[in-house]
C-alpha cells in the first residue's frame, strides 16, 4: 500500500488541472497555426509544431510522475511551470516572439504558481516571465518570409480577441477550479477544528468523571464495612423500622457500585470502538429495559410499532438516550413520550416528547453544540449526548412549542434497503 503526505496528495489532485492546462495550451498553439496558414504562409511552421509535440510529451510524463510518484516539496513543481514557460516562450519565438497576440499564454503558468507554490517561488517565476517576455521583444524570428502588411495586421487584431477568450476562459476553469478546491479544505479544515476543540471537551470531562469515580470507590467500600458493623452491633435490638432503613441504605449502595462499574464498562467499549449491529427493535427494548430499572414507577410510554432497520451501537449511544430521558422526566414528570420511525435518504428516528417548559433559548434548535450553563444542569448532559450521536454519523435536534419539548436522535440506518415497520 501506498502512503503519501498531505503535500503529495495535494499536489497528486492538481495533476490533473496542470495537464487539462497544458493541453488546452497546446490545442490554442494548434488552432493558432493552422489559422495563421489560411491567413499567410508562416516562415517556422515546421519548428513550431514540433514545440508542440514536444510539449504534449512533457505534459504527459509530467502528468504520469505527479500521479505515480508525487513529489514531497514544491520544488519539482516548480520546475515543471518553469518548463512550461520556456516551452511556452521557445514556440513564440518561432511565430513572432512578442507581436504574437498568444503571448498572453505566459501569464497561465504564473497564475497557477501563486496557488500551488510558495510565495518566493511564485516570485521567481513571475521574474522568469518576464525574462521571457523581455527576451522575445528583442530576439523573435519573423512570421513570415515576405511582408504581409494588412494580412498580419488583421491576424494580429483576431488573435488578440482569441487570447483574451482564451486566457479568460482557462483561468476560470483551472484557477479557478483550484481556488474552490481551496476554500473547500480550508472550510473542511475549520470543521475538523470544532471537532477537535469538541474532542478535547469530551476527553476533559471523561478524565474529570474517571477520577470522581476512583475517589468514589473508597467511600462506597467504607460505608459497606459501616453497615456489616452495624448490623453486627445491632443485631440483639434491631427493629423492623430501622432493619428496613438498613435495607434500603444497602440497596443505595449497591446502585451507586453498579453506576460505577457500568462507567467502567462503557469506558472501556468506547476506548475499544466496538460497535454492534441489531435491529431497531432490539435496541429500544434494551434501552426500555434500562429505563425500568432506572425509573422503575416514571410515566415513560414506548413505542407499539418499529422501523424495519437495523442501526450501529454501543454502550455510549444508549448512555446518551438514557441522559435525554432523565432530562425529559426532571423537566415532565408526568409524561414523556418515546417513538420511532424510518425518516427519508435511509435515516431512524427516535424521538423523545415531554410537557415541560421547553428547553433554555441557549439549548434550543440544536442542541449540545457546546457546553452552557443550565439551572437543570443539562447543558453538559446535552453536550455529551449529541457528541456520542454525531459520532455515530446521527445528529440530535430539539423543537419546542406551547405543548413541550420534543427531541429528535437521527441515526444512519446500515441496511439501506430496510423499509416498512412492523
Amino acid at each position: 500500500m501506498e502512503w503519501f503526505t498531505h503535500s503529495q496528495t495535494g499536489f497528486r489532485q492538481a495533476a490533473r488541472y496542470l495537464l487539462s492546462m497544458r493541453l488546452a495550451i497546446i490545442v490554442i498553439q494548434l488552432v493558432a497555426v493552422a489559422v495563421a496558414e489560411t491567413v499567410v504562409h508562416l516562415a517556422h511552421r515546421a519548428e513550431s509544431l514540433l514545440v508542440c509535440l514536444l510539449y504534449g510529451v512533457l505534459s504527459a510524463l509530467g502528468w504520469l510522475w505527479f500521479n505515480r510518484r508525487p513529489p514531497q516539496a514544491s520544488s519539482p513543481v516548480s520546475l515543471t511551470l518553469a518548463i512550461d514557460l520556456a516551452l511556452i516562450g521557445w514556440w513564440l519565438y518561432f511565430t513572432g516572439g512578442y507581436t504574437n497576440p498568444l503571448v498572453s499564454l505566459l501569464l497561465l503558468p504564473i497564475a497557477v504558481a501563486m496557488i500551488l507554490v510558495p510565495a518566493r517561488q511564485s516570485l521567481a517565476l513571475t521574474l522568469m516571465g518576464i525574462a521571457v517576455y523581455t527576451s522575445l521583444a528583442l530576439w523573435h524570428t519573423p512570421v513570415v518570409l515576405h511582408h504581409h502588411g494588412g494580412d498580419l495586421a488583421q491576424l494580429h487584431l483576431i488573435g488578440m480577441w482569441a487570447t483574451f477568450v482564451l486566457t479568460a476562459g482557462i483561468l476560470s476553469l483551472v484557477v479557478g477550479t483550484l481556488a474552490h478546491r481551496f476554500r473547500r479544505q480550508q472550510s473542511q479544515l475549520s470543521t475538523f477544528r470544532e471537532n477537535r476543540l469538541r474532542d478535547e471537551q469530551i476527553i476533559a470531562l471523561g478524565l474529570s468523571a474517571a477520577a470522581v469515580a476512583h475517589r468514589l470507590g473508597t467511600p462506597l467500600n467504607t460505608m459497606t464495612l459501616l453497615l456489616d458493623e452495624i448490623r453486627a452491633h445491632t443485631q440483639s435490638t434491631v427493629t423492623p423500622e430501622l432493619t428496613e432503613d438498613l435495607d434500603t441504605l444497602e440497596q443505595q449502595i449497591q446502585l451507586c457500585s453498579g453506576h460505577l462499574q457500568q462507567l467502567t464498562h462503557t469506558a472501556v467499549a468506547a476506548k475499544t470502538a466496538q460497535l454492534e449491529t441489531i435491529t431497531v427493535n432490539h435496541w429500544l427494548a434494551r434501552l426500555r429495559e434500562s429505563a425500568t430499572l432506572l425509573w422503575p414507577s416514571e410515566p415513560l410510554h414506548w413505542p407499539s410499532r418499529y422501523p424495519d432497520a437495523r442501526v450501529n451501537v454501543d454502550a455510549t449511544l444508549d448512555q446518551a438516550v438514557l441522559n435525554l430521558l432523565a432530562n425529559a422526566l426532571t423537566a415532565s414528570p408526568d409524561w414523556v413520550a418515546i417513538s420511532s420511525r424510518l425518516a427519508e435518504d435511509d435515516q431512524v428516528e427516535i424521538i423523545v416528547e415531554d410537557h415541560g417548559d421547553g428547553l433554555e433559548a441557549s439549548l434550543q434548535g440544536a442542541p449540545g453544540e457546546e457546553i452552557v450553563d443550565s439551572r437543570n444542569g443539562l447543558g453538559v448532559g446535552l453536550f455529551l449526548s449529541n457528541a456520542t450521536i454525531q459520532r455515530l454519523g446521527g445528529s440530535l435536534k430539539a423543537k419546542t412549542s406551547p405543548s413541550g419539548t420534543t427531541m429528535t436522535i437521527t441515526l444512519p440506518a446500515s441496511d439501506a434497503t430496510a423499509t416498512g415497520v412492523h
